[in-house]
């Protein structure tokens, strides 16, 4: 099966290049992540917002692709890198920065911070901060979708340092035993925390993690929203299908370091200002757009005026939003049932 899957990805070259309203749309929802991120690293840097901040700078194609191969009964699940996720999924923006400066209009009422977030309206199931715990949880969701006779699949995201957690291959094992409709999504930015995969991974191909279980895997250009979708259409196929689970190795990169305290001196900055000038995701999308005239400059311009007033009015909002009530270190700890 996962010979087939690339090949049907193979033939959707590229997904929906003729389709002008969905390249928008795709171009629209990368430079809000961009911008939301870009502000979120300069809130902090003013000390207004405390604690773990990972931001997905570069990455923007992997969630933003995957994502317009979802449906409203799918479910997401990730790590601390997760602010992205969280805006693709109709977080608003608003809530999320606001849960970024500790308010109690933050989508946690300022509690969970950066690497703790949650919508069960959205089906956005964090945000965790121990590392390959969205899997066995991401495991756990897909079980709920198949029991429940939902329709629905997981979408877990976990990174390349996280790839090597035993947990992941216990889950791994149950979601095939099980054949639990969900997709491991390996976003491999080449760096886990400090350390490059060739240095931490005895294989590098991470697509093929789940080769002893039975799932199959296919490595994707993680900097091409197109190449996600067009590889994404197949997989969702094969999960939605009753199949079992699907393991996507998304290539990708990210632009800063680790976490806001990460100044990054373990890669060459020649290395970062070689991925951006050659790859960058929304940068290659907004050059073909411009050259096959789906959008013009004015229409780039109106785009990027659009987007800044929505990314400045979320920060305007978490700085005046009023901080938490200390009442509520009482709330949200106990489900009685």
């Amino acid at each position: 099966m996962a010979k087939s899957a690339k090949a049907a990805a193979a033939d959707v070259a590229p997904a929906g290049a003729d389709d002008p309203e969905l390249l928008l749309h795709l171009y629209r929802q990368m430079l809000l992540i961009r911008r939301f991120e870009e502000k979120a690293g300069q809130l902090y840097g003013m000390g207004l917002i405390a604690g773990f901040c990972h931001l997905y700078i570069g990455q923007e194609a992997v969630v933003v692709g995957l994502h317009a191969a979802a449906t409203e009964a799918d479910s997401v699940i990730t790590t601390y890198r997760d602010h992205g996720h969280m805006l693709v999924c109709g977080m608003e923006p608003r809530g999320v920065m606001a849960e970024l400066t500790g308010r109690i209009g933050g989508y946690s009422k300022g509690k969970g911070g950066s690497m703790h977030m949650f919508s069960r309206d959205k089906k956005f199931y964090g945000g965790h901060g121990i590392v390959g715990a969205s899997v066995p949880l991401g495991t756990g969701l897909a079980f709920a979708h198949k029991y429940r006779e939902d329709g629905g699949i997981n979408f877990c995201y976990f990174g390349d340092g996280a790839a090597n957690q035993g947990q992941v291959y216990e889950a791994f094992n149950m979601a095939s035993l099980w054949k639990l409709p969900i997709i491991y999504v390996i976003e491999n930015n080449r760096y886990g925390m400090g350390t490059s995969v060739a240095r931490a991974s005895a294989t590098t191909e991470l697509y093929r993690r789940g080769d002893a279980f039975g799932i199959p895997g296919v490595p994707v250009n993680g900097m091409s929203v197109l190449d996600v979708l067009a590889a994404a259409r197949p997989v969702v196929a094969h999960v939605r299908g009753g199949e079992g689970p699907y393991v996507m190795e998304m290539n990708t990169y990210r632009y800063r370091g680790h976490s806001m305290s990460d100044p990054a001196k373990y890669r060459p900055k020649e290395e970062v200002s070689q991925v951006r000038k050659e790859s960058d995701p929304i940068d290659t999308l907004r050059t073909d757009m411009l050259a096959r005239g789906i959008a013009d400059e004015a229409a780039f311009k109106e785009i990027d005026r659009e987007i800044k007033d929505i990314v400045n009015d979320a920060a305007d909002f978490a700085q005046t939003s009023p901080e938490p009530d200390p009442s509520e270190l009482w709330t949200d700890i106990l489900l009685e049932a």
